[in-house]
């Protein structure tokens, strides 16, 4: 396991020993707010003071460079950094790639994003635009590397189906990928054949089977809706739900680990769920009054989800089961999300989520213990020889 002690953030060595590619460059930097060392100093402070006057532009991800903005499609107007005097450019925004005016002038791209392991999370397709447009205009990348917080070993979810690639998934991968985001940069670099001057800076004194918890570090929301360590165990699964009309949570103080709708009955829906016998996870029946989005100021009914162990759970076979339970005991109620969804204005969302349609059609097939071994089934084996050579702590 990784010893607290001795472990350094990518951030942190590349501060220590810049790499030659950005010695006297002037570069841009990809960030937010949990883009932070172990003193909470963000990245643009860190290699500010590392390579003095060479930071010349920020980019900000989804929910913008203090992840301020709270939904999906909620974009983020591009600015100026009041300190700093530099531009702020939103990749969120009219444009998720940088455009070749945002690039002039800069002599490399640095990333420094936290992911939370899950395909679907934005900053991981937000890197692969970066990576295109580096690549288009002549420009190299540095990731400066950060751990997968539900480790490297478990993957989980089927993979995706190309047909329906969209900005929640432009590659086929499973939908826990157990890869760092230097490894993710690796492999879309070379799955996508975008062929960018990559570099990066790996963590030091990190194994890959460690969870967040295992690394001494607090945990500091890369998103709004994820400011609980225990709400990113869930996330894989609880993802889904955004493919339908229940509340995921948003709207209340911890969103993913609670989830429901008016007309469930929680008592119900624990007992329907026994069937499926799942592991790692308690269930609470629960209430809760969401304060936007989703049955905004409207009583539900669902359930707390409480990890209990980590290492057992599977969010994502757990959040399909309870959608099959769901589907089953209030048929006339259940409904899937319409478009749009991120940006994709025909494809269901659950489809984009799930990677391809078979999880909804099984689900509205009626859902088995049988067919949810089948639809949430992912050959780890392939995943893991496709990734061998992307793998940095192996």
């Amino acid at each position: 396991m990784t010893d607290p002690a001795k472990f350094r953030l990518g951030l942190e060595v590349c501060a220590e020993h810049p790499p030659d590619v950005l010695r006297g460059k002037r570069f841009g930097l990809v960030m937010n707010q949990a883009s932070i060392d172990a003193s909470f100093s963000t990245a643009d402070e860190v290699l500010d003071e590392s390579m003095p006057g060479q930071l010349t532009a920020l980019f900000g991800p989804q929910h913008g460079l203090w992840s301020e903005q709270q939904d999906n499609m909620i974009e983020t107007p591009h600015a100026l950094h009041s300190e700093r005097q530099i531009p702020v450019h939103s990749l969120y925004a009219d444009v998720r790639k940088p455009t070749k005016q945002m690039l002039d002038g800069l002599d490399a791209l640095v990333i420094d994003l936290q992911d939370v392991g899950t395909r679907v999370y934005t900053y991981i397709w937000t890197l692969s635009h970066c990576l295109e447009a580096a690549a288009e205009h002549g420009i190299p990348v540095v990731v400066l590397d950060r751990p997968n917080p539900l480790g490297g070993e478990v993957v989980e979810g089927p993979m995706l189906d190309p047909e329906f690639a969209s900005f929640v998934g432009r590659a086929p991968m499973p939908m826990r990928h157990a890869l760092t985001i230097a490894e993710v940069a690796r492999y879309l670099n070379d799955a996508m054949g975008i062929g960018a001057e990559l570099s990066w800076v790996p963590m030091r004194e990190y194994h890959r089977a460690s969870y967040w918890f295992d690394l001494g570090r607090l945990w500091v929301p890369p998103s709004p809706n994820l400011p609980r360590f225990e709400g990113v165990l869930l996330y894989p699964g609880q993802v889904l739900l955004e493919g339908t009309l229940l509340s995921e949570g948003r709207g209340t103080t911890t969103p993913f680990e609670v989830c429901g709708a008016p007309y469930i009955d929680p008592r119900k829906l624990v007992d329907e769920l026994d069937e499926f016998e799942p592991d790692g996870v308690a269930f609470r029946p629960y209430r809760f009054e969401p304060t936007f989005q989703k049955h905004v100021g409207s009583s539900c009914g669902g359930l707390y989800f409480h990890p209990t162990n980590a290492g057992t759970l599977r969010s994502y076979r757990t959040t399909v089961a309870m959608l099959g339970c769901i589907r089953k005991l209030w048929p006339d109620d259940f409904a899937w999300r319409e478009p749009p969804y991120e940006y994709e204005r025909e494809k269901l969302p659950i489809d984009i989520l799930a990677g391809s349609p078979s999880l909804r059609e099984a689900i509205d097939d009626g859902l088995t213990p049988d067919s949810l071994d089948a639809v949430t089934a992912v050959d780890e084996a392939a995943w893991r020889e496709s990734t061998r050579s992307h793998r940095i702590y192996d």
